[in-house]
């Protein structure tokens, strides 16, 4: 359960991270408000999945795969543009998150 709970978190830090961005563009305190919110929400899982993971690991694969959702997010949602030498960090990324999942007590 506490995986599950971590990949929510890291699609929960995905759409904080975006929202900040989009949270500029509106300049509304509506819009304002979202990112404030989801941060809440956002520690909160984090916080819950490392219940039954060990802090090191699920923050590692929070901030990982964060990270890659943030820079595919960018790319998709706002027209952000990425290098092959970029992609292929990513990629790389990826293995590493890979590795601590598959290498993770708990």
């Amino acid at each position: 359960m506490a995986w599950a709970i971590l990949f929510i978190a890291v699609f929960t830090e995905i759409c904080w991270a975006l929202s900040l961005k989009w949270a500029a563009m509106q300049a509304t305190w509506q819009a304002s408000s979202v990112p404030i919110i989801l941060s809440f929400v956002n520690m909160g899982l984090l916080a819950l999945a490392m219940r039954g993971i060990p802090a090191g690991t699920a923050y590692a694969i929070w901030t990982g795969l964060g990270a890659i959702g943030v820079i595919i997010g960018g790319v998709v949602l706002f027209g952000d543009k990425i290098s092959p030498v970029q992609a292929m960090f990513m990629a790389v990324t990826v293995v590493g998150i890979v590795g601590m999942k598959l290498t993770a007590q708990g």
